[in-house]
């Protein structure tokens, strides 16, 4: 196969999820030492919102049903994250558990989304791709946000912190 800007593109993309996975990974794992916070927790999806500005070009804009069916598989694989992701109250403050299945979910999670990418690029371009994914895993945050702000609150109301 001859060399082309779009196989580069690709290998690019995918070392960057490979990347941010162990980031996250690393993140989360340094995050069980500390206690969490209500900003810790709804932060990084509102911060992930500005990715929605891509849409403003053209070249990222995809389907509404391809959207929507991006938007639900991430909800789909947000189950994983909120089942691992579970919390508890140490000397009156509320810390993340650390799960050892956590950091196995999400590189199986990333491994589905490198080998979902080839098969979702036979039906729109390289940046639709990337698109796509986003709004996968802006579907994917959100949830597992939601449920972790709502057990946050739980145990807060619960120990009166």
């Amino acid at each position: 196969m001859p060399y082309t800007g779009t196989t580069n593109m690709q290998w690019i993309s995918t070392l960057v999820a490979i990347g941010m996975a162990l980031l996250v990974i690393g993140i989360r794992m340094r995050a069980a030492k500390k206690p969490t916070s209500l900003r810790k927790i709804l932060i990084p999806p509102l911060g992930m919102s500005t990715g929605f500005l891509m849409f403003i070009s053209p070249e990222f804009r995809v389907p509404i049903t391809y959207a929507f069916i991006a938007l639900l598989v991430g909800i789909l694989f947000s189950y994983p994250l909120i089942a691992t992701s579970q919390m508890q109250v140490i000397d009156g403050a509320v810390y993340l558990k650390r799960s050892k299945m956590f950091p196995l979910i999400l590189l199986g999670l990333l491994a589905l989304r490198i080998a979902l990418r080839g098969f979702v690029e036979e039906f729109v371009n390289l940046q639709q791709t990337g698109a796509l994914f986003f709004i996968l895993a802006f579907g994917m945050i959100v949830p597992w946000r939601i449920a972790m702000y709502k057990r946050y609150k739980k145990l807060q109301n619960e120990v009166g912190v």
